[in-house]
């Protein structure tokens, strides 16, 4: 694919769930390469199989990076073609392939991105807020108080922020940005490109008043108000929190009792004790 010695590294975008998203160029040059270094080899495998492409598959993740990004690195070294895929989208966006392009860099190799899907720009023009500016935050923190000194350092950002997040950490990461940030226009952005793509687009106070409005399946990004947008609150509602009120529309969503009691306890701030004792008492 080049004159030069050493190979050259391809960051090649893949869709983000509809397989039409695939580009011409993207097709051809994974067909074209000598090897493909894939965060998830059966992921990537489907892929391939659908648009009728055979290549050695190099599976290349967050647990294997170093060892295998070295070996990686020597292959386009001896003249080797790689491209690079992340699972969905583009690689090195919240994904090691960050770190196999800062070693090609480092190697004096060549680099070429190919452009493509993208789930945060993706949300981000289809949600009514800032595009003029904006910031990229990925995935925050999964504990409590590292997320919050993450959220705390965005909360004076000017511009839209953008999150992406998991279903099982989604309501625990709106209330503690709900906390850090006051009220926001948020848009949530759900399977993008899938067919149960869906866009809820409120703000930060309506969702954390019932946060039962929401699906919690499929892949997430959240489209959050920058500073500018926002309005200080000190509390989730204007009314006093009834813990036995939310222990009990957490069931009522499915949610487990003792879980449900857990998970009020944490939004809140409170003893998981008092909230157990505060139940009971029903």
């Amino acid at each position: 694919m080049n004159e030069n010695k050493k190979g050259t590294l391809y960051l090649v975008p893949t869709p983000i769930g509809n397989l039409e998203d695939m580009t011409y160029r993207a097709v051809r040059v994974l067909g074209e390469v000598d090897a493909i270094a894939a965060e998830d080899t059966r992921h990537t495998g489907i892929l391939l199989k659908h648009f009728d492409i055979s290549k050695p598959l190099i599976s290349y993740h967050e647990h294997n990076k170093t060892e295998k990004g070295t070996a990686i690195i020597d292959m386009l070294l001896e003249g080797k073609d790689i491209a690079c895929v992340s699972d969905a989208g583009m690689p090195a966006i919240s994904d090691p392939g960050a770190d196999l392009v800062a070693k090609a860099i480092d190697a004096d190799l060549e680099v070429v991105p190919l452009p493509g899907p993208n789930a945060a720009l993706t949300a981000l023009i289809a949600s009514n807020l800032d595009t003029k500016q904006f910031t990229f935050v990925g995935f925050l923190p999964k504990r409590g108080k590292h997320r919050n000194e993450v959220l705390q350092l965005m909360a004076k950002q000017t511009g839209t922020l953008l999150f992406y997040e998991a279903p099982h950490r989604l309501e625990e990461v709106l209330f503690d940005m709900y906390k850090v940030f006051g009220n926001r226009p948020i848009t949530i952005a759900r399977e993008l490109t899938k067919k149960f793509q869906t866009f809820m687009r409120s703000d930060l106070a309506s969702i954390c008043k019932d946060v039962t409005q929401i699906t919690y399946k499929g892949e997430f990004v959240l489209v959050v108000g920058g500073v500018e947008t926002g309005t200080n609150t000190e509390v989730v509602t204007d009314e006093p929190v009834s813990y036995e009120e939310e222990v009990t529309k957490l069931i009522a969503g499915g949610m487990a009792k003792k879980e449900a009691i857990r998970e009020v306890a944490k939004r809140f701030g409170v003893s998981r004790r008092d909230v157990y004792n505060l139940v009971e008492r029903q």
